[in-house]
């Protein structure tokens, strides 16, 4: 199994409801797009967090399924509503969970 984790950060302008509309698009990338285990996003809580305000979990089966989930329509649609809602910076980390 292959853990990716994701960080965004977001420019001032973007509101609150426009993140919330990205987790409510994001979770239902489970059900859209094969070899995904499990899904979590939410907002950050921490005063650690060093500006970003949204963290993502997404456990899939394997590399190949984290690989096709990059390319999938589903998820394009997310990264260009990212973009249109004012995204500043990511931080992307995957490994293989033994």
């Amino acid at each position: 199994m292959v853990e990716h984790i994701v960080l965004l950060k977001f420019s001032n302008e973007t509101t609150i409801e426009q993140k919330q509309e990205l987790i409510n698009r994001t979770l239902r990338l489970k059900e859209m797009i094969p070899g995904i285990i499990d899904l979590q996003q939410g907002f950050n809580f921490s005063n650690r967090s060093q500006g970003y305000e949204i963290g993502l979990t997404i456990r899939f089966k394997d590399r190949t399924s984290l690989e096709q989930y990059g390319s999938h329509p589903a998820h394009q649609e997310i990264k260009a509503y990212l973009q249109e809602i004012g995204l500043e910076d990511s931080i992307f980390v995957d490994f293989d969970l033994r």
